[in-house]
């Protein structure tokens, strides 16, 4: 299939990368993946057996009341957690496979849905960030947007960070959390060549 260029000629790219059907529950699992695979998960509390204090019973077995023994048990205020929380890894499993389709899946829906826009480059040579406004109105790009610039410039990234919701990745770094919630994704002619290599 072909790909339109703006100001230049049309692209040869693969229909297996651009052209694939829109897989709602793989891309889901994936993001899911992705999103839990950069949570700490650094939670903890303590059990009753790692609370500080003293594990001699609190009263008399008979005469007071309900019978209790120490006052770490979770009943008691300042005591332990029943099923305390500890530090654990959320990372799920995703096979390579699994991510690549997730990934041609959801840049063949952008492409389907007019919201992927390839240029021959970015042409921003200065880190002025009014030039880089000029170039997102001049393509009719709006909203949240992710630039895939392969080995972009210092200029592009510097005029990138004071736009809010305009980021600057290479193609290698793509990932599908940054795509799925992006208006718009702009990308230049040799970044869409080794992401299809990489795909294919």
């Amino acid at each position: 299939m072909e790909l339109n260029v703006i100001g230049s000629k049309p692209v040869q790219v693969s229909d297996a990368v651009f052209g694939k059907e829109f897989r709602e529950d793989l891309v889901h699992q994936v993001v899911v993946a992705y999103r839990n695979a950069g949570r700490s998960g650094t939670k903890a509390q303590l059990t009753r057996s790692e609370v500080n204090g003293t594990t001699k019973k609190s009263k008399a077995q008979k005469g007071g009341g309900a019978r209790h023994g120490a006052l770490k048990a979770p009943i008691f205020i300042g005591g332990g957690v029943t099923f305390a929380a500890k530090p654990r890894s959320f990372a799920q499993k995703v096979n390579r496979k699994m991510f690549r389709g997730a990934m041609a899946s959801i840049l063949s829906e952008l492409n389907r849905t007019g919201r992927l826009r390839i240029i021959e480059s970015f042409g921003i040579d200065k880190p002025k960030t009014q030039s880089l406004v000029s170039k997102l109105a001049e393509l009719e790009a709006s909203g949240r947007c992710v630039l895939v610039a392969e080995n972009a410039p210092e200029a592009l990234y510097l005029a990138a960070r004071n736009i809010p919701y305009v980021h600057v990745v290479d193609g290698a770094a793509i990932d599908p959390v940054s795509l799925v919630g992006a208006d718009h994704v702009l990308m230049t002619v040799d970044s869409l060549k080794k992401i299809e290599e990489w795909l294919a």
